[in-house]
């Protein structure tokens, strides 16, 4: 596989063409940004364990029966992918009262959910990835009524697999952040990345937080427990 051109670099990737026209290559960068990209600094081998983690996650995915953009990994920072056209929508499952929720609805963090809840956001940094619902999804056409029926479908199954995985490694799943992306068929499949970046990990027994939020909020040992969570991972992987 022959890696071109770059084509794309957003905060945290690079993507690349290929020979073939149905694939890329994603680099995974050590950069981090926070605030929509009002906060910038490094966190060190981020990178790495962001790819292995996405695509350990992915490949199981897969055989639970959620399709994904994954192909192969190609080295510790890259990974082979197919080529999709990204549904403007991020989806955010939520388990647990946190970040921007709590500070929205005005409540304390750490608020168990009786359900885990959804909710879209306008994939647009230029207006602050502005939240949306189904309606204004259909209105700006940004996805059709049934595509977004199946993301939805897909998005709870993943947090269905991530729950039950990351309990097992004593982590409570918090809330994430997925992305979707269109094949040329028009297929649906899970896309982006499932990471500390994008997933709120709370160690199960101090809450200690595993994950993005330790860049966020100054916490430090940002490292400490990225690498903490790919060991816990590998560990039951």
């Amino acid at each position: 596989m022959q890696k071109l051109e770059q084509i794309y670099e957003g905060k945290a990737k690079k993507v690349f063409k290929t020979d073939d026209p149905n694939l890329f290559i994603v680099d995974y960068k050590d950069d981090a940004t926070a605030f929509n990209g009002l906060k910038k600094g490094t966190i060190t081998g981020k990178g790495v364990i962001n790819n292995q983690m996405t695509n350990r996650f992915m490949a199981k995915l897969e055989k639970a029966g959620v399709p994904t953009h994954f192909v192969e990994e190609l080295s510790e920072r890259e990974t082979l992918v197919k080529k999709v056209s990204i549904v403007p929508l991020e989806v955010i499952i939520r388990n647990i009262s946190a970040g921007s929720f709590a500070k929205r609805y005005g409540v304390e963090e750490g608020i168990v959910f009786d359900k885990p809840t959804i909710e879209f956001s306008y994939k647009n940094d230029d207006l602050g990835d502005p939240l949306l619902n189904t309606s204004h999804a259909l209105a700006l056409k940004l996805a059709s009524p049934e595509e977004i029926e199946t993301i939805k479908k897909y998005a709870f199954a993943v947090n269905d697999f991530l729950k039950a995985f990351w309990s097992g490694c004593g982590v409570t799943l918090v809330d994430f952040k997925l992305e979707f992306g269109r094949l040329e068929d028009g297929t649906i499949v899970l896309a982006d990345e499932i990471s500390p970046d994008t997933c709120r990990l709370w160690d199960s027994k101090t809450n200690e937080k595993l994950d993005k939020d330790r860049f966020r909020r100054d916490l430090g040992g940002v490292e400490d427990a990225y690498e903490e969570v790919m060991r816990r991972m590998m560990g039951a992987i």
